[in-house]
Parts: structure tokens; sequence; C-alpha cells
């Protein structure tokens, strides 16, 4: 099986069938079980515990799931303008609470973005259990929709190839990825990546893993590829820079090691776990 990154995994019953049975639905509302997301400061509240924080039902906007009989729900909030501010406490959420903090948050954001018809520009209400809108004028129905990008290791005689974007933290080096684009497949899209931001040609993409990533709204798909070259052209208006790293510098970053030559990718990242899985192959995750 391939590994299972961080947001990934089923979370909770999803209960699909429920969000088209508005009784249904609202008997779980009206349930004393049933229990509501705390949100703050625009994002999913992480308590000291690392897990999301919950409280009594008053806006159950988006029916999140059902786990041991227990009903979730989320209000409809406003999600913070830079999500990426979640980062600093991200690292103290559990992996078991991860698919639902990606789930509302990534439904936030889509609702945020969506409130008006992209058919008829009439304003949408929400709609079966908040994972859909609908327009009360030309009855179009709309559903959250996911960017897919690929993040790829490419390998090139046992080192792999590591950039940094300007964003990064000092010293930190990361997968290279880059949207799918319209008409292309997944390998397509790592060779081109590849290419125009390293200027290396590759062969044998295969594929690693995937996960969710609600920043605001995206499906990173993991992949490796082998590089037919080591020579690199790196393009400076993507990456500050890009270089390769042996498998002992890898192990080394990882293990957090004060002398290691770069520092790597947080565990939420699915980067994180890319690097992982290439020690692991080959016996030598720390």
């Amino acid at each position: 099986m391939p590994p299972e990154p961080f947001f990934s995994g089923p979370g909770i019953d999803r209960a699909d069938l429920v969000r088209t049975q508005p009784e249904r639905l609202a008997k779980l509302v009206a349930a004393a079980s049933s229990l509501q997301l705390v949100w703050a400061d625009g994002l999913p509240a992480i308590g000291g515990d690392g897990q999301l924080q919950w409280q009594a039902v008053t806006r159950p906007d988006i029916f999140l799931g059902i786990s041991d009989g227990i009903a979730f729900f989320s209000e409809l909030a406003q999600p913070h303008a830079n999500p990426r501010a979640a980062f600093d406490t991200m690292g103290l959420l559990t992996a078991d609470d991860g698919p639902l903090f990606a789930s509302a948050l990534s439904l936030a954001s889509w609702h945020a973005r969506h409130r008006f018809c992209s058919n008829c520009g009439a304003e949408t209400g929400i709609a079966k259990g908040g994972w859909s809108r609908e327009c009360p004028f030309c009855s179009a129905q709309h559903f959250p929709r996911v960017d897919p990008v690929v993040i790829m290791l490419a390998e090139h005689d046992g080192r792999l190839l590591l950039g940094r974007q300007p964003q990064y933290p000092q010293g930190r080096y990361s997968a290279l990825a880059g949207f799918v684009e319209p008409g292309e497949s997944i390998e397509a899209a790592v060779a081109r990546e590849l290419h125009e931001e390293a200027g290396i040609a590759v062969a044998d993409v295969r594929y690693v893993a995937s996960q969710p990533w609600p920043f605001p709204s995206s499906l990173m798909i993991g992949a490796h590829a082998r590089a037919l070259g080591d020579e690199l052209t790196v393009d400076t208006t993507e990456l500050d820079d890009a270089r390769w790293f042996t498998r002992d510098e890898v192990a080394a970053a990882l293990s957090g090691k004060e002398d290691a030559a770069f520092l790597p990718p947080p565990r939420f990242a699915i980067a994180r776990t890319l690097l992982e899985h290439w020690l692991d192959e080959r016996g030598t995750c720390p």
C-alpha cells in the first residue's frame, strides 16, 4: 500500500446519502449528541491536546459526517485571508483529525468564493448539507472542486532534486510541484514541471501517494521520476534555488541534525512523506 500523508484517510463516515435526506439531517441537527466545529481566527480551532475543538450545534451549515453514532457539523465560517497562517499551529494537530480539518477548511473556502451562480450570476444557496450550492433562478447546481497538483521527486544516481521557493523559511528545501493543466496527464505534468523549473528531462514517472491540501483546495499527487541528467537550469521566477541531495543528506535532514544540509518540509506536507518513503524503500529511513 502507498504511504498515507497527513490530511489523508477517511477521517469519519461522510454519510453522503444523509446529505440528500433533509428529514434525517434535521434529526441529526436536533440530536443532543451532535457536535459543531469551533472556529478561531478563520481556522478550525486546535486545542492544546492537538485535537479539533467542538461545541453544541447552533449553526449546522455543513454536515461533516458521522462517527460512533455522533453527527459532526460546521458553521459556514469566513476563512482566514491567508490560510497558511495555520502552519504555525498545524504541527499540533493530531493525524486522526487531519481529514476533518481539511474538509472543513476546504468547504468554507469554496463557499466563500462561490456565492454567486457561474451560469446566471444570481446569489446561490447552500444545499445538500453544505456540499453543494443551488441557484434559485436557473436551477444550476454547483459542487466543490479540487485542483490537481503534481508534486515530485526526481532522482539521478541516488540523489534527489529539491528546490526552495522564496516564501520558505531559511534553509528549507522541498519537492518541486505545479498544477496539472487542462488536457494533460499526471505523467506529462510531472515531466513538464521538472523541465520548466529545473531544466531536466525525466522518464519512468510513477505514482507514490496523494494528499488533500486545504490551502485552499488542492489534491497533491505525489510522484517519483528518473532524471536523464543532472545539469540544472533553474527558473528563478519560480524558485530561489534547486540542487541535488544525497541519501545521507536527506536522512540527516529528516533526523533533525543541526548540521544537516537543509531544513526538510514540515510533517504535514506530502513532500515530507515522499522523502520518508524514498528513504524507507532503500532501508535508510531514520
